[in-house]
């Protein structure tokens, strides 16, 4: 499951998670529109089930964007233990993969 969230609750879900990746987007941005539903399976998978899967309004947030170094769209970043680990923009779902086998490692 995808979670939505804002400046204003950020830090809590870091707090609450030891693994996060989150997804950047845009409504304006076509790419994210597109990888939404891929986001959305992978966040279902069991191989990720201890990853907490959190998408953000880039445009709407911009103290997230700041924290991640967000430069483009779609973007992910994945935090371990509160901690920015990797952040990349990719539409790729490969690419999102390793960045998620990564994180659990």
């Amino acid at each position: 499951m995808v979670h939505k969230i804002t400046d204003e609750t950020f830090a809590a879900e870091l707090a609450s998670h030891e693994n996060v990746v989150i997804k950047f987007y845009a409504d304006w941005c076509g790419s994210c529109r597109l990888f939404a539903p891929k986001f959305t399976r992978l966040s279902k998978d069991e191989n990720f089930e201890t990853i907490r899967f959190l998408e953000v309004n880039a445009e709407e947030n911009p103290e997230i964007r700041k924290v991640a170094n967000v430069n483009n769209l779609p973007y992910f970043a994945t935090f371990k233990n509160g901690q920015l680990v990797q952040g990349e923009t990719t539409s790729k779902e490969e690419f999102l993969v390793k960045m998620l086998d990564q994180l659990k490692a």
